[in-house]
């Protein structure tokens, strides 16, 4: 179990590691890689929907949105339905950052045996929705009371 978890904590820095590379060529902050990512996963989003799943306040989802449209890689539209709301979507140029960064991580998969991709493909899905659901409001149980600073 030790390796696997030290693995999993490899990939997780490795994931970190690209999205500053992605960031750094593309000029965005990694809060905004973020959100791109976010966007191309689940498609168009309401504000505060986008707000709420990268953890973020409602006014600093504002400032984030006001940079990426200001970056041209998303734009805030009304909805379709709902002419009083407002969801967030991709930019033509938007998406050519994320097929980029796609491109990338498709390298990176191409490496994989074609008759195990989709075996690690699964395994990938299972991890992420794991630790989506076990990091969902930021309630970490079971950490023994190491979740403040230490005393001074």
């Amino acid at each position: 179990m030790g390796t696997a978890v030290r693995n999993l904590r490899s990939l997780i820095l490795a994931g970190e590691y690209y999205r500053q590379a992605v960031s750094e060529a593309i000029g965005l902050g990694t809060t905004e890689t973020q959100a791109l990512s976010y966007l191309a996963v689940h498609g168009e989003s309401g504000q505060s929907l986008l707000a709420r799943d990268l953890g973020l306040t409602s006014s600093a989802s504002t400032s984030l949105v006001d940079r990426l449209e200001r970056q041209g890689v998303a734009e805030r539209v009304r909805h379709p339905h709902d002419r009083r709301r407002l969801i967030v979507r991709l930019t033509d140029r938007g998406r050519a950052v994320v097929e980029e960064s796609y491109a990338w991580l498709a390298s990176t998969l191409e490496q994989v045996e074609p008759d195990e991709l989709e075996h690690v493909s699964a395994i990938l899905a299972f991890l992420a929705d794991d630790l989506k659901t076990r990091t969902a409001g930021r309630q970490a149980s079971g950490w023994r009371g190491l979740t403040h600073a230490l005393p001074v």
